[in-house]
């Protein structure tokens, strides 16, 4: 895949999530919103729009995330944040190929073949001329840029894996199944809700025990989905993991 420049992302807050009136309830939107508040208050922007949908003949082929002037150089910026864990029922030669989502409907290796793709190209495609002539855009004029970010997490049993050539500063926590979910019995939890799956674990929250957290997580495996939980120590330290269905 070709390299592109990251954007840096804002550090997100409860305050921010809470407080602010985003638009968006669908966690990936959420994230875009985030991204492009942060883009708008920086020096040298000049924004143009965002979610231009591509259209031909009443179907959508696709939206361009973020078009906008960085210093008079026009960008179209392509945004993802993503909830990875290290699969453990698979050993596939290529390592970017451990990474799958909590569902396991979903993997960096496929999320990676679609932006290389299908979703920059779609910049280029001749449809997309029609909808750039408004903005005064040329496809040619623009640089394309990638906003790619996420939370790693490793097996509970080994979490000292190495993770390249992913950044290592991703890891925010394990996962585990749920069979083996009794050997946290000590903790408190805390289970978020999704649009709170982006926020570091803090202590203003209503923890649970862990027969209270197990019952709960219990009905969310069953409908094979995995949970998110913020756990808390006896000394007070905090962490966050996915207990899963598999």
């Amino acid at each position: 895949m070709p390299s592109f420049q990251q954007i840096k992302l804002l550090e997100v807050s409860p305050d921010l999530v809470r407080d602010h009136h985003w638009k968006n309830q669908r966690l990936g939107k959420l994230v875009e919103e985030f991204i492009i508040h942060d883009l708008q208050q920086a020096d040298g922007i000049s924004w143009v729009t965002e979610s231009l949908q591509i259209q031909a003949k009443k179907r959508t082929l696709g939206e361009l995330d973020a078009l906008y002037y960085d210093h008079g150089v026009p960008i179209h910026l392509e945004i993802a944040y993503k909830f990875y864990l290290y699969d453990t029922l698979n050993i596939p030669a290529d390592p970017l190929a451990y990474w799958i989502g909590p569902n396991r409907k979903d993997t960096l290796l496929l999320k990676l073949d679609k932006i290389r793709q299908r979703q920059l190209p779609l910049l280029h495609h001749p449809n997309t001329r029609h909808f750039l002539k408004p903005y005064g855009l040329a496809a040619g004029d623009i640089v394309q840029k990638l906003c790619f970010r996420g939370q790693l997490f490793l097996p509970y049993r080994n979490q000292n894996l190495d993770v390249s050539p992913l950044n290592p500063d991703c890891v925010f926590g394990f996962h585990l199944p749920f069979r083996e979910f009794a050997e946290l019995e000590a903790l408190e939890f805390y289970l978020p809700e999704k649009l709170d799956w982006l926020i570091t674990p803090h202590p203003r929250v209503e923890w649970i025990s862990y027969r209270r957290a197990a019952a709960l997580i219990r009905l969310e495996i069953e409908e094979e989905r995995s949970p998110m939980a913020w756990v808390k120590s006896a000394d007070g330290s905090l962490g966050k993991c996915f207990v899963t269905f598999w």
